[in-house]
């Protein structure tokens, strides 16, 4: 697949984005890892930085969510410094701008970045400053871009309540909302129950992941006992859908309570196709991307939005997963703008903002 694939003559790059789902450390560029791991005496697999994004690709491509979450071993550890971290968010943010990205979140885990010495707020000091860097250097260009920090706990450890207390304290200073992440399967919503309690209370916008390495039960968990607003993923939320009639290439489906109360409710789904097949998130469907359920969601009415999880593992771009969906499903463009609308919809901002980001969109899909 070409840098810049077109649809109907119109290039997918130039295209207005939202990009709600993305992980910064999994979306270092591979040249600043092995510079970052050389001056942190860190090992990596190769110093070549192709070399690097291949090993990246066949490590993610794992079929299983734990494996897969091994690669970021290596990008936490040169993440551990105030200078590697905003270097890290400052190109970031320039890449997303080089995508095509009007308005993107990101998520990190500030606990996973302390072991060089620095706290909590250092942290997320440090990110917000390469976050408005990369905003001023791409500021002038064809499009602005602005990105808002979405405060992540890790699920499988104790400090879920630290850090929502730590993302309020951010907000109005670049954080926008609060999330969990890591291993899914096991590790419920539920266990983090006092953290959501504390944001609900404060009234700070939650996304969780669910729907991903563990199914409906864990998505129940999410909305009841995170107040989620948002799925990370929630793909699985397809197996509350039952096919009750199928001839003449027509599909008459049954939804549960569950995936009835998402759709009618229009919880937005962070949907990362290309993260999904890695992880094994859409095994029950099959091994494609023709597989994901994604289309079946989409024409359904789900408030379906296209994400890239992780640009460094999966090797991939909002441009490319579009571009990807494009050839497994024959979107058009006015496809495309309806995701996009669903994520500017659906962003972790006021009214006001939201309703400038959807004509952005609009007027960008319009031209």
């Amino acid at each position: 697949m070409t840098t810049d694939p077109t649809l109907q003559g119109v290039s997918i790059r130039s295209l207005p984005k939202v990009s709600l789902h993305d992980h910064l450390d999994g979306g270092l560029r591979p040249q600043t890892i092995i510079e970052l791991a050389d001056e942190a005496g860190v090992e990596v697999p190769s110093d070549d930085a192709g070399e690097l994004a291949d090993w990246f690709e066949e490590r993610s491509d794992s079929g299983s969510l734990v494996e897969y979450l091994k690669t970021f071993d290596l990008t936490t550890a040169v993440m551990q410094t105030a200078d590697g971290l905003r270097r890290v968010a400052r190109e970031f943010v320039e890449d997303l701008a080089a995508d095509g990205v009007v308005y993107g979140e990101v998520r990190w885990a500030p606990e996973q970045h302390l072991r060089d010495g620095l706290t909590l707020e250092q942290a997320v000091e440090a990110v917000q400053e390469g976050i408005e860097e990369g905003e001023d250097a791409v500021a002038g260009g064809d499009r602005d871009i602005r990105v808002g920090q979405l405060i992540t706990a890790m699920r499988h450890a104790d400090r879920s309540l630290e850090i929502a207390k730590l993302a309020v304290a951010f907000r109005g200073r670049g954080a926008v909302g609060f999330d969990i992440a890591g291993a899914e399967d096991g590790f419920p919503a539920s266990r983090h129950r006092a953290a959501f309690d504390y944001l609900a209370s404060e009234f700070f916008p939650v996304t969780v992941h669910a729907g991903e390495a563990a199914g409906l039960d864990s998505i129940r968990s999410a909305l009841l006992d995170g107040r989620a607003l948002r799925l990370g993923h929630g793909v699985r939320i397809a197996e509350d859908l039952t096919v009750v009639d199928e001839e003449f290439d027509e599909v008459r489906v049954q939804l549960g309570d569950l995936s009835r109360w998402v759709r009618d409710r229009e919880i937005p789904l962070e949907l990362s196709p290309s993260s999904n097949l890695q992880t094994g998130a859409i095994a029950a469907w099959g091994t494609k991307l023709v597989d994901h359920p994604f289309d079946l969601l989409y024409q359904l009415g789900f408030a379906v939005t296209v994400n890239v999880d992780n640009r460094l593992q999966s090797r991939t771009s909002l441009t490319r997963e579009l571009a990807l969906l494009v050839d497994a499903f024959e979107y058009t463009l006015d496809d495309l703008e309806a995701f996009q609308l669903n994520a500017a919809a659906a962003a972790f901002l006021s009214v006001e903002e939201r309703e400038e980001l959807i004509e952005i969109v609009a007027d960008g899909f319009s031209s």
